[in-house]
């Protein structure tokens, strides 16, 4: 009996070894396999603020309340919730963008800007008002066909399209039209 209890024993420490060590897949396979691009389609991120900067110093400063980011050919980030963009020019602020939502084409230098969106020059006090833009980042230039209003301390301008610098130092605006302050002489 010792010895059928002994070879029992022994039977059940050598399948428990034998399915220990058959069981198990390679783990680098299944790792290699989740990191993959296949496999991660995109990052979300919430409460970002991004910085970028030419031998230390700042240019330009972007907060969202979330980003996503999708793995795709165009490198495209989107931000649902809106954002506010800042450029500096030598440290100084000069211009302020804000959109109710903004879809980043990395790979083309493309910023997309939707819904309220507003460009402020710090500068020249001067506000531009429409619905949609489109920032080219490489030639620094931003563009709408969307009806536009620009404001400015004495005057206000209307127009069908436009067509400015991304600091919106200057700028040119088609079909338009516009109020004026004008001194009136006796």
């Amino acid at each position: 009996m010792k010895r059928i209890l002994k070879i029992g024993i022994i039977a059940n420490i050598t399948a428990f070894v034998a399915v220990m060590l058959f069981s198990c897949a390679n783990p680098d396979a299944v790792i290699q396999a989740i990191g993959s691009d296949d496999t991660l389609s995109g990052i979300i991120a919430d409460s970002v603020v991004f910085y970028r900067s030419d031998s230390g110093v700042i240019n330009l400063e972007l907060h969202t309340p979330r980003m996503v980011r999708m793995d795709t050919e165009d490198d495209i980030m989107e931000f649902p919730l809106g954002f506010d963009v800042y450029m500096f020019d030598k440290g100084q602020k000069t211009t302020e963008l804000h959109a109710d939502y903004g879809k980043s084409y990395g790979k083309s230098l493309l910023i997309e800007a939707v819904g309220n969106v507003m460009v402020k020059n710090f500068g020249s006090e001067e506000t531009m008002f429409s619905d949609k833009l489109f920032w080219y980042q490489e030639q620094k230039m931003i563009y709408t066909r969307s009806r536009v209003k620009i404001v400015t301390p004495d005057k206000q301008i209307e127009a069908d399209s436009l067509v400015a610098r991304e600091d919106f130092s200057e700028y040119t605006m088609y079909s338009g039209s516009a109020l004026l302050d004008v001194d009136e002489e006796d």
